[in-house]
């Protein structure tokens, strides 16, 4: 222990880096290299690092920065559906900095044949600037959609292997909300979503983020009473508008955000006569336990069907009967 704080350790690394340990002095200065990750076995076995990007939002000034993450067999003369994987803040965003297991919501899907993307968007982050994290203030439903939006037209503009005719997003939680309200404000555009956990009713959501970031309006009549109005669009106001495919899902004891809110969008959708699928995890709080599994190649399966027209899924999850067969062997040894 250095009780004179004459040293410290400095442990990092990018999406497209191998993290690395390095030694400094108190005055920056660099005295060694103390460890660097093994992932010679990992790119031995084909995996390619994400790739950070940079577009614009859709007002063309505001700078917003993602990663995209490819198939490990990519070929730039194909064609790719593309996934926005999105949570929109606006306390944070589901931007991946550094590299970590935590990207295989977006590194795992894109080895279905997907382009998967991650964007900031206006509203998001507080860290860039308080007009940046304050955008969404008021209305706290729509505003990071047109920035989705924007972000993958450009994409489809700067690469050509990306047919932008096939669209998906998902997200959990506050990006199950975004991702259901992307395919209902932009209905032309987002073809497939899969949504989970999503506050979709945030009028009655905890009320310590909810009237947080959107607000609560102070309203004084004539004879001087004052009153506070706090409403806040919900997704299923927009039900009418759904034309793509969109699976929600939810446990059933979320802790965090109520399955309420995912029932009453079910309901929306059937009083509006919609299609549309749902899976309720039995048991499951607000992340889905040991049932994370079975909702990962749920929602595979999903966007395979109809971004990539394959439905010969067989009613057994064979990838996941292989996981326990291969850690069976690896247990008995």
């Amino acid at each position: 222990m250095d009780d004179a704080n004459s040293f410290f350790v400095n442990n990092f690394s990018r999406v497209n880096t191998v993290p690395k340990t390095v030694l400094y002095d108190a005055t920056g200065k660099k005295i060694m290299d103390l460890e660097t990750a093994d992932l010679s076995r990992l790119l031995e076995a084909g995996y390619k690092f994400p790739e950070p990007f940079k577009v614009k939002a859709d007002d063309g000034i505001t700078d917003l920065y993602g990663v995209m993450y490819k198939p490990f067999d990519f070929d730039s003369t194909k064609s790719y559906p593309l996934i926005e994987y999105v949570y929109p803040g606006p306390q944070t965003e589901a931007v991946n900095k550094a590299f970590s297991r935590g990207m295989d919501r977006t590194d795992r899907l894109a080895q279905m044949g997907f382009i998967v993307i991650t964007i900031g968007n206006r509203g998001g982050h507080p860290s860039r600037s308080k007009w940046y994290h304050n955008y969404g203030y008021g209305n706290l439903r729509d505003y990071g959609l047109a920035d989705k939006k924007a972000a993958a037209e450009q994409l489809a503009d700067r690469y050509k292997f990306i047919d932008l005719s096939r669209v998906g997003i998902h997200g959990h939680s506050g990006g199950g909300f975004m991702s259901t309200a992307a395919m209902l404000v932009y209905p032309d555009f987002f073809k497939v979503a899969v949504s989970s956990s999503g506050n979709h009713e945030n009028n009655i959501y905890n009320r310590w983020w909810s009237e947080k970031h959107h607000g609560v309006k102070e309203q004084i009549n004539d004879k001087g009473d004052t009153s506070f109005v706090y409403a806040i669009e919900k997704n299923s106001e927009l039900a009418k508008n759904l034309k793509g495919h969109l699976m929600l899902t939810t446990g059933d004891v979320d802790n965090n955000v109520h399955p309420a809110l995912t029932i009453r969008m079910a309901n929306a959708l059937i009083k509006a006569n919609k299609r549309f699928d749902f899976m309720l995890f039995p048991g499951q709080r607000h992340g889905y336990g040991d049932m994370t599994e079975y909702f990962f190649w749920l929602m595979a399966d999903y966007y395979a069907k109809y971004l990539l027209g394959d439905f010969s899924q067989p009613v057994d999850l064979v990838e996941m009967q292989k996981e326990v067969e291969q850690s069976g062997t690896k247990t008995k040894k």
